[in-house]
């Protein structure tokens, strides 16, 4: 693997996942892999699972790692030919260079603004570590992608699903603030890629990009998608079309048990609870979000291993 940006650079998935499930009954096999490498990890934005399991992961595989907050150095400039006569100090063609004369690996956390679609969609900055870094990228979360929890959460299906094909539901659920769509992107992105019977189902209006979409079913009515679901996502993410706004609120869309069924329950976390999910749900059996959780380790590791194995 020369870079993790994208689910789209896993060569092959199911290969991949089964690694990963092999990785956890041994997380120290590989730990001279990454002997006298190191990771960077850089966050333009808040970070708990991302940066903890990361940094296990690669610790499990015997690299050293040092973390910046990017917001602790240097303003960062990202277009090209522009005058710095402002607030910006240092430009990424240098900084991406120098970070590299440092590292084996760069991981990059940085999200969307949510007011300028176009520039959001552009990944400028995932993509100026891509241009510019002389090492491979890790996508620790960008404007439009999460492909390190997309791939725990294929993990978390493929050891815990009872069925050759099981039934899996992302639903949209209400939020006081405007987040992103990265999670939810990634999530259907992944499901398309592997053997599930996948719905979303969100309110009207509240579609996801139709590049990412594609054909998968798309139901407004949220019990009737939930019927008979063995995996239900619950995501919030802000309007696409209207761009980061936030035009509904609806209690209505709330998990709870008596729509949940018989499902496992999955959220990437942090969730807002009595908002997103009721206690009832999270504090079932039937939630997996632990699992996820420490899956997130493994997702973060074979990633790794596989880049290391390319170096």
């Amino acid at each position: 693997m020369k870079k993790y940006t994208n689910i789209k650079d896993i060569s092959n998935l199911q290969e991949t996942i089964k690694e990963a499930i092999l990785l956890k009954m041994n997380p120290f096999e590989f730990s001279d892999l990454g002997k006298h490498k190191t990771l960077v990890m850089l966050f333009f934005n808040a970070s708990l699972r991302t940066r903890l399991s990361t940094e296990k992961a690669a610790k499990n595989l015997g690299m050293n790692v040092m973390i910046l907050n990017v917001n602790d150095a240097w303003n960062l400039e990202f277009e090209d030919g522009t005058i710095m006569n402002a607030n910006t100090s240092e430009h990424i063609k240098e900084a991406a260079q120098v970070i590299s004369q440092y590292a084996d690996v760069i991981a990059v956390r940085a999200f969307p603004s949510l007011t300028d679609k176009q520039k959001d969609e552009s990944e400028f900055v995932m993509n100026s570590f891509v241009k510019h870094a002389t090492v491979p990228i890790i996508n620790m979360e960008s404007a439009t992608a999460h492909p390190l929890q997309a791939l725990a959460d294929a993990i978390t299906i493929t050891e815990l699903t009872e069925k050759p094909k099981p039934k899996v539901v992302l639903s949209w659920a209400p939020h006081p603030k405007a987040l992103p769509q990265a999670v939810a992107n990634s999530f259907v992105e992944m499901m398309q890629n592997m053997d599930v019977d996948l719905t979303i189902t969100h309110p009207e209006g509240y579609e996801l990009s139709e590049a990412i979409t594609k054909n998968t079913t798309i139901n407004h009515n949220q019990e009737d998608a939930l019927k008979d679901a063995d995996f239900v996502y619950v995501k919030n993410w802000s309007n696409y079309k209207d761009y980061g706004k936030v035009l509904n609120q609806d209690e209505n869309w709330m998990m709870t048990k008596s729509k949940l069924g018989k499902a496992k329950f999955m959220h990437c976390l942090p969730v807002r609870r009595n908002v997103v999910v009721e206690d009832a749900v999270l504090d079932s059996e039937q939630s997996v979000v632990m699992q996820q959780a420490n899956n997130r380790t493994f997702s973060a590791q074979i990633v790794l291993k596989q880049i290391l194995e390319d170096l």
